[in-house]
């Protein structure tokens, strides 16, 4: 197992330095320092001098990849004196740099991991309970008007845009019925009123889509051989879907969730925005409104890291589920 980590972890090194230099490319190369200075300070009017300052201020005078013109012990400052080497390979040691309104952009991702963890994992556990449970509700009564209408419903369930589910709730939850705020957060149990609507809200918006998937593996599993055995040595059919269908279905079920376990770091876009919440995801909004590429940037970067991560859990996951899955 600790053999197969470290193998996983150092084919991460080759993978993660290509999605940087690509993202690079992006940024640098089809999106020169020279267009970040203009929009940064107006197409219109501005001087050769004023981009030269915006660039030296922010350390984008200095060449892409390679610096001819740098002297430094084995050539090693061709490399390093680069924007490729302080703006992209310094995210390696957790250095992001600093945005354009200057604040220190890790700073900046501790402070607003926490919002988003605050809404993503309660909404993630409580969607995988209630969708799991849903699924097999309908499978329990397959075959009649119950499973027929709980498909019907998923189906419309997950058809629907989930804007409508956050400004419906909103309208109806926070501004007609007054239960909770429509918007804003707080630190301490005062966050527990900005957190209900929100989480409930993400735990309807992916009920359908997620019942429906849980239930088509639930069906197919339900055919296998071992449900057979099962019953024909008497077992109820809620110990079957309970203690053999879960069981083994839950290879596939962790293919999806442990590859989403990401996204719960870098946080909801638009739920964090309408719902005014300071975390990663708004963050990322505000920086491609404001055209800040530094901290899109980053947030690229540790979402890829993230993505790595979470497939190396799922590969590990899988032996806790089933013994029969080694890892080579």
């Amino acid at each position: 197992m600790l053999a197969y980590i470290i193998r996983r972890l150092l084919y991460a090194v080759p993978i993660l330095l290509g999605v940087n230099l690509i993202t690079f490319v992006l940024f640098f190369v089809v999106n020169s320092p020279d267009d970040m200075a203009r929009m940064q300070l107006g197409i219109k009017r501005v001087t050769p001098e004023a981009i030269q300052k915006w660039k030296a201020e922010r350390g984008y005078d200095q060449p892409l990849i390679w610096n001819a013109t740098a002297a430094g012990s084995a050539g090693m400052a061709h490399l390093t004196e680069t924007v490729f080497f302080n703006k992209s390979m310094r995210m390696f040691a957790g250095d992001f740099g600093r945005a354009d309104d200057g604040r220190d952009i890790a700073s900046e991702i501790k402070h607003r991991a926490g919002p988003s963890l605050a809404i993503a994992v309660p909404t993630f556990i409580l969607g995988l309970g209630v969708a799991i449970a849903f699924a097999l509700l309908l499978v329990f009564f397959r075959a009649t008007r119950l499973d027929f209408f709980g498909v019907v419903l998923c189906v419309a369930m997950m058809s629907i845009s989930g804007l409508f589910y956050i400004i419906g709730g909103q309208w109806l939850i926070a501004k007609v019925w007054h239960w909770v705020p429509i918007s804003g957060y707080a630190t301490g149990l005062t966050a527990a009123k900005f957190l209900v609507l929100p989480v409930f809200i993400g735990v309807i918006a992916g009920l359908g889509a997620s019942a429906r998937w849980y239930r088509t593996i639930f069906l197919e599993e339900i055919t296998r051989d071992y449900v057979r055995t099962a019953r024909a040595k008497g077992a109820s059919e809620a110990a079957v879907l309970f203690r053999h269908v879960l069981r083994n279905a839950m290879i596939p079920i962790l293919t999806g969730v442990v590859a989403v376990i990401p996204t719960l770091f870098m946080g909801s876009l638009l739920t964090e925005s309408f719902f005014g919440i300071p975390g990663l995801g708004s963050y990322t909004i505000e920086a491609i409104n404001a055209q800040d590429f530094a901290v899109v940037r980053a947030m690229v970067f540790i979402g890829s890291v993230l993505y790595i991560l979470g497939l190396l859990a799922t590969d590990i996951s899988y032996t806790l589920a089933d013994p029969r899955v080694s890892l080579k």
